[in-house]
């Protein structure tokens, strides 16, 4: 396919899915019967949701179920072993014919669901060849702060089409969307390529437990492995239309450490004397990171923004405006970084950025004391350009906080993760004329692409491996999904039309 720049949304950012106007019928020209056979999955998707998935969606959400980084005893509380149960026991009462549900685990691993769905011919006697893969998680993060009054983390609540808790769309939709659409194309006798779903518990670990499973579930899918992979873990700039993602940023974790006491003392006494932990590492993030503009300072990490998405990201903003880049809540006043709207598509998708996520050795509040202390740690999370080599990148980092420490203070850098980003290849032209028939007739708008600043481990591992393998990256994190953050929530319209359109999509491959 190739970009289509003014032509509305639709291709605006990449070229994975998009534009109006394919002979299928897309212009409304013609295709009637393709329209209202992809409306029938639209409105199987709709009830399905409601009698099929509410229920055991909302049982999920009751599960603490948090990736491993966040529960180093994962193992021996059970959490993703109930998650993965409740799950599974759901994937094998599917109405998807020769469906084969099965919980591989690893020692000492998270386990992961796979299940097999078998070619299916349509009236003509004949099944499409292309193989299929399906990906979704089901781990959560953690609360990660209070939510409003009314909401719970772990308790589900529906305010009209919106359903909050924890993983509901990052990433516990999935397997119900998957295993949907399957069951869609079975309803509606679809003929079908093989297809394998994938259900990992590790992804928000960086997907650190994945690897050892990958041979075998890339297996199942055929000899020469997928030739479509449908990730469902993405998101959508709008709720108007399908999305896909073009691009994800990489991204290194680094934990740094500075020890300048073997206790603490009294600050009257050693203050102005002992050096303080927090000042030496404040300047020395200041070597990694301009503190009045956000700017990283180490050449590893950065890359030139391909002409070609810069102008993509141009074209969005004149045809979106402020509706192309997520709406963040804000403090008033506050000034964003990236000027203009397409500056801040470029900055989100392609600019390398630092967050400290979290801080050890700091009392809270009430627990202050007038203690010069012995220790700051903080962990870092420095996102990547997709061309950048994240390895490179974060031993770059390690190298510049680690070296002639100021006041000789005892400086640590451990690396602690490193996850390449992601292009996607150029869609061929049924995937790009599938996405796009799919968003019109179930959004009513032309489908949409766009790079997105977030990382998806999985993705880059099965590129590397599967080279010749098509991508279609989508998901339901819009605005106001908030994953990550307090009062997360699914737009459970936006979940059943993304299932009707992966259902269409597989439906069409060749």
């Amino acid at each position: 396919m190739t970009d289509r720049a003014g032509t509305g949304a639709a291709g605006a950012v990449g070229g994975a899915v998009g534009g109006a106007g394919s002979s299928d019928g897309s212009d409304g020209s013609d295709g009637s019967d393709s329209n209202a056979a992809i409306r029938a999955l639209g409105d199987f998707a709709d009830d399905f949701f409601e009698r099929e998935v509410f229920r055991t969606l909302s049982d999920y959400v009751g599960i603490r179920c948090l990736s491993p980084d966040f529960d180093p005893e994962w193992e021996a509380n059970g959490e993703i072993d109930r998650a993965v149960e409740l799950l599974a026991g759901w994937a094998r009462a599917r109405a998807i014919p020769g469906v084969r549900v099965e919980v591989l685990k690893q020692p000492g691993l998270t386990p992961v669901i796979v299940a097999e769905v078998p070619a299916a011919a349509g009236p003509g006697g004949r099944a499409p060849q292309t193989a299929t893969l399906i990906y979704g998680h089901l781990d959560k993060q953690p609360p990660l702060g209070a939510w409003r009054e009314g909401l719970d983390p772990f308790t589900p609540v529906r305010e009209g089409d919106r359903l909050y808790g924890r993983g509901t769309a990052d990433d516990g939709y999935s397997i119900f969307a998957a295993l949907g659409a399957l069951e869609a194309l079975a309803a509606h006798g679809h003929a079908h390529g093989r297809c394998v779903v994938l259900i990992e518990a590790s992804e928000e670990s960086g997907s650190s437990h994945l690897d050892a499973y990958l041979d075998d579930v890339a297996e199942r899918a055929g000899p020469g492995g997928p030739d479509l992979v449908v990730c469902l873990d993405s998101g959508c700039a709008t709720y108007d239309r399908l999305w896909a993602t073009t691009s994800l940023r990489g991204n290194a974790i680094l934990t740094l450490t500075v020890d300048v006491l073997t206790e603490g003392v009294h600050s009257g006494s050693a203050g102005a004397v002992v050096p303080s932990s927090f000042r030496i590492l404040r300047a020395l993030l200041s070597r990694i990171e301009d503190e009045e503009t956000g700017e990283i300072l180490v050449p590893e990490c950065n890359a030139a923004v391909p002409e070609r998405l810069r102008k993509a990201a141009e074209d969005l903003a004149r045809d979106l405006g402020d509706a192309a880049i997520e709406s963040f809540p804000i403090v008033p006043g506050l000034e964003l970084a990236g000027g203009d709207v397409a500056g801040r598509l470029l900055a989100r998708t392609y600019a390398p950025s630092l967050s400290v996520t979290g801080a050890s050795g700091l009392p809270a509040l009430h627990e202050a004391g007038n203690v010069l202390r012995p220790s700051t740690s903080v962990k870092l999370s420095l996102r990547l350009p997709p061309s950048v080599d994240p390895s490179k990148a974060a031993r770059a980092v390690a190298d510049r906080l680690g070296e002639d420490a100021p006041s000789r203070a005892r400086v640590t850098v451990e690396i602690d993760s490193a996850a390449s980003g992601f292009e996607a290849p150029e869609a061929p032209e049924w995937l790009a004329r599938a996405g796009d028939l799919a968003s019109l007739v179930l959004f009513g708008n032309s489908a949409g692409a766009v790079g997105a600043g977030g990382t998806i481990p999985f993705l880059a591992e099965l590129q590397a491996r599967f080279p010749g393998a098509q991508f279609l990256v989508t998901g339901v994190l819009g605005p106001g999904s908030n994953a990550h953050g307090p009062n997360e929530m699914l737009d459970l319209l936006t979940a059943k039309r993304v299932t009707a359109s992966v259902a269409h999509v597989i439906a069409s491959a060749p």
